[in-house]
């Protein structure tokens, strides 16, 4: 019988503007507590998200993408709280904001344990934000044809 074990992740979005809830998907976390693994990846689009928003301050956005990524590996640039342990740092990433980096709600996955490594779960992290980071197009005139192709 092959034991399995348990990952949690979460979607990390830029909300350039709360009120009206658009997003653009910037990365992903993930979390196995039993194989003592909490990691990032930051992959965000800008020219997508300047088609959202284009007078948002992309470099600042990258800045504070790369403090959730320090807090993440525990980083002493992530300050106080990348001294946490990786199960409260986890939580403290994923709980809910109202600010313009958010998470989405955590989701759990399962995969066998036989030969599940550290380099596995970066390979799976790969795979995960290859596919929240979907191939809509990031150009505005790009964005307006795939909008009226999906009618």
């Amino acid at each position: 019988m092959h034991a399995n074990v348990s990952f949690d992740y979460a979607v990390l979005r830029v909300v350039p503007r709360v009120e009206r809830e658009e997003f653009v998907n910037a990365g992903v976390i993930l979390y196995s507590q039993e194989l003592r693994y909490l990691a990032c990846c930051i992959a965000l689009d800008c020219a997508r998200l300047r088609a959202l928003a284009p007078d948002v301050d992309a470099d600042a956005i990258q800045q504070h993408l790369k403090a959730f990524a320090h807090v993440c590996s525990g980083d002493a640039e992530g300050g106080p709280m990348a001294k946490l342990s990786q199960r409260e740092r986890f939580h403290w990433l994923t709980a809910p904001r109202s600010t313009m980096l958010q998470t989405s709600s955590i989701r759990t996955g399962v995969c066998a344990r036989d030969g599940m490594s550290h380099e596995a779960l970066d390979e799976r992290l790969r795979e995960i934000v290859s596919t929240v980071l979907d191939a809509i197009p990031s150009e505005r005139n790009a964005l307006r044809e795939f909008a009226r192709s999906a009618r």
